[in-house]
């Protein structure tokens, strides 16, 4: 019998079903995914992947102000919504914008906000993705009282938390942590680990056997999954909702995956670490990976490759296109959707910048 110490624990390793050659590694907790699933994801990275080498393209030609690249975590970022409803919400970090458009959100609103125009760029409630936070960790106590509002209405809803190793440093993390597992909230808390946050490694923040591990203090089950092995990742994802949703409360899910370019493009990687530490990483990248899998499998050919191909560039496109536009935006928005019902204060900001442009228009 399973005492409560161990249902807490996670595994010794990385739960892998797919190794960076493409072969097969059986587990007994965890199933391979369905075939139609794998390739669904296989087409999934390939726009991905596209997604993050546009938008860095678009960041050196002045048509977005920054972009945090998940060039090489895109399995992480594919997986977190293959294994949600369409009633569930996601909760991204500013590094999720695959996430967020793998889970149907308009290409061109998602990178709205890195771009700095507007608020955030598209509507939360249309495809249940929160907007994206910048600062870490804030949107986990946001993701967690979502999860509790879901509970208290009887509602058959699962929160998906994405954060990054550096915001289990932070007390949000923790708190959230907490407060899910007091009132069995129904989120999933994804850490993607890419082993750094900006530039402090992984082993200056924690000295935990895994981040994890984490969870055990707080009565949250912990599992870690290879983040580039997409297969191992839709089995323990999909185990963990699975589990939130039947009421066995909040559940604790490490990616071990690896950031392979900068932060951001304001940041110079060389500074902190070197090439023989990142390429390793490159050999296990996810979309080779599954590539290798799916064609030893017979379910994957030049075709659907092809096919995949084709729906990047179709995105790829429309991003190039679409943020191309020129805006003109209109200062009086600053002031917008702040409050249903704005403040004295904000009325008499606004009506002073309304002064100030009519003055300089005069």
């Amino acid at each position: 019998m399973t005492t409560v110490e161990e249902r807490l624990l996670p595994s010794d390793h990385p739960v892998q079903l797919v190794d960076e050659h493409g072969k097969r590694h059986d587990n007994p907790q965890y199933g391979m995914p369905p075939a139609e699933a794998l390739v669904d994801g296989y087409a999934q990275l390939v726009v991905g992947r596209r997604i993050n080498d546009q938008a860095s393209a678009l960041v050196r030609q002045g048509r977005l102000a920054v972009y945090p690249s998940s060039h090489g975590q895109e399995a992480c970022q594919i997986a977190a919504t293959m294994v949600l409803g369409e009633q569930d919400w996601l909760f991204p970090t500013y590094r999720d914008t695959v996430s967020i458009v793998s889970r149907g959100v308009d290409p061109i609103e998602t990178l709205t906000l890195l771009r700095g125009d507007w608020h955030s760029g598209y509507d939360p409630y249309d495809r249940k993705v929160a907007p994206q936070s910048t600062p870490l960790a804030t949107q986990l106590i946001h993701a967690v009282g979502v999860a509790h509002a879901a509970r208290l209405k009887g509602e058959d809803t699962v929160v998906m938390a994405l954060c990054g190793d550096g915001a289990t440093s932070e007390g949000d993390f923790h708190e959230a942590l907490n407060f899910a597992a007091v009132f069995k909230a129904p989120v999933v808390f994804f850490i993607q680990n890419n082993e750094y946050a900006i530039s402090v490694p992984l082993a200056r923040q924690t000295v935990a056997p895994s981040l994890a591990h984490k969870g055990i203090g707080y009565g949250v089950p912990g599992e870690r999954a290879d983040g580039n092995d997409l297969a191992g990742l839709l089995s323990v994802l999909g185990s963990a909702v699975a589990k939130a949703r039947a009421g066995e409360g909040p559940q604790l899910v490490e990616a071990h995956t690896y950031r392979v370019q900068a932060h951001t493009n304001a940041d110079d990687a060389t500074r902190y670490r070197n090439e023989a530490e990142v390429q390793p990483w490159l050999e296990r990248d996810p979309l080779k990976r599954l590539d290798a899998y799916l064609s030893s499998e017979g379910l994957l050919d030049d075709a659907k490759r092809a096919e995949a191909a084709a729906a990047a560039d179709k995105v790829a496109e429309e991003l190039r296109v679409g943020l191309m536009q020129e805006v003109s935006p209109d200062p009086a928005e600053l002031f917008a959707h702040l409050y249903a019902t704005p403040t004295p204060q904000l009325v008499e900001q606004a009506a002073f910048l309304q002064d100030e442009l009519s003055r300089e228009e005069a």
